[in-house]
């Protein structure tokens, strides 16, 4: 080959590389999809809506995307019509958001219309066929056979109700959904491997039940174990994204609350002193002692009405899962706390209610 050969032979390897790249930049990579799907998430909870809602949204973007080959610039666009298209599908008619205030508060970057065209266009790509399978359903499902198939299942979390650790379930699911490597696995074996891992944290009879749930799936055994390593490895980058040991330091307002005549308040220099810090800030001088910072002090004066302050007791935010998977296990009765999605102690009792996280042990190095 002589030399000009040789450099025609580099120019067209060259020009097909750089034609690959482009075609590239044209389609979704994996990682904006992970991105848009998280931001589905925050929109999610933005708007109050159901679990079932986001992972409809999810489902309905990967098969959209699994169909055509979408320019990352219509991602937002594409994203948020499957977002509205899956709450309209899943939500109560008055929880459905209005496309107007949906399209202002997300910060799509699109208009009511485009929405509503994109919307078209993904309705005809999917055959209109918007009511499948999620791996929240399945979640649902293998959850409920592990809980009836082995009641002491909940037995090492006795302040949790069934419902109550599907919550926690759910949130490390939705997690879970947002990671692409993931997409391997249908939904249904994705659900079991959480399920999986969790029994395998509760119960010690917990592979009898895995194989059980396997049968009646009809899965293969080693795609369960695989999605079970890449299950447990990004849960565990989740709780290790948490602070551990985190330290809360109180420091009360030096002032005072006094009624005055008409029922105003004022606010007066306390002698209940806070915690003073050195020039370096490294240690407090003074720790607090004594009673609470604030004391009411109420004058003898006749014409003043007397008042009685309450300490308001911070109590959990309710999850919002726990209200829409409840019903699945007739819970009639009030609802308890839920904790978040790392193994620590998932419940608060009620007047004891601390917002520093529990210790988390430290390997010395």
């Amino acid at each position: 080959m002589t030399p000009r050969h040789h450099c025609e032979a580099y120019s067209s390897a060259g020009e097909e590389e750089e034609e690959e790249e482009e075609e590239k930049k044209k389609n979704v990579s994996p990682s904006q999809r992970d991105e848009v799907i998280q931001w589905l998430a925050k929109l999610k909870y933005q708007f109050n809506l159901y679990p079932e809602t986001f992972a409809l949204a999810s489902s309905l973007l990967d098969r959209f995307l699994a169909t055509v080959k979408a320019h990352p610039k219509y991602l937002n666009c594409i994203a948020i019509s499957c977002f509205f298209l899956a709450a309209k599908t899943v939500e109560e008619d008055e929880k459905i958001p209005v496309l107007k205030v949906l399209a202002r508060d997300s910060f799509c970057g699109c208009s009511s219309s485009e929405i509503l065209r994109m919307e078209r266009i993904i309705l005809d790509k999917l055959n209109w066929d918007l009511h499948t399978a999620t791996p929240l359903d399945f979640l649902h499902i293998f959850h409920a056979i592990a809980v009836s198939a082995r009641p002491q299942l909940l037995f090492s979390l006795p302040k949790l109700s069934p419902s109550q650790h599907l919550a926690v379930l759910t949130k490390q699911l939705l997690h879970c959904m947002a990671c692409n490597q993931l997409l391997q696995f249908k939904g249904s074996m994705l659900a079991l491997a959480m399920v999986s891992l969790e029994m395998e944290k509760l119960i010690p009879d917990w592979l009898p039940l895995t194989i059980e749930l396997l049968q009646k799936a009809q899965m293969d055994s080693s795609q369960l174990i695989h999605c079970r390593e890449l299950v447990a490895y990004h849960l565990s980058a989740l709780q290790s994204a948490l602070p551990l040991n985190s330290v809360y330091v109180y420091r009360p307002l030096k002032h005072t609350l006094v009624t005055c005549d008409k029922g105003a308040f004022k606010l007066h220099p306390s002698s209940v002193s806070g915690p003073d810090f050195s020039k370096d800030n490294s240690k407090p001088e003074v720790p607090v002692r004594g009673p609470a910072a604030f004391h009411l002090h109420l004058p003898a004066a006749s014409g003043c009405k007397q008042t009685s302050a309450k300490r308001k007791v911070e109590e959990m935010e309710v999850d919002d899962f726990y209200d829409g998977i409840k019903r699945l296990y007739n819970e009639d009765n009030g609802p308890e706390n839920v904790g978040s999605v790392c193994g620590t102690d998932l419940s608060r009792q009620e007047g004891h209610a601390s917002p520093c996280p529990p210790l988390q042990p430290v390997s010395v190095m």
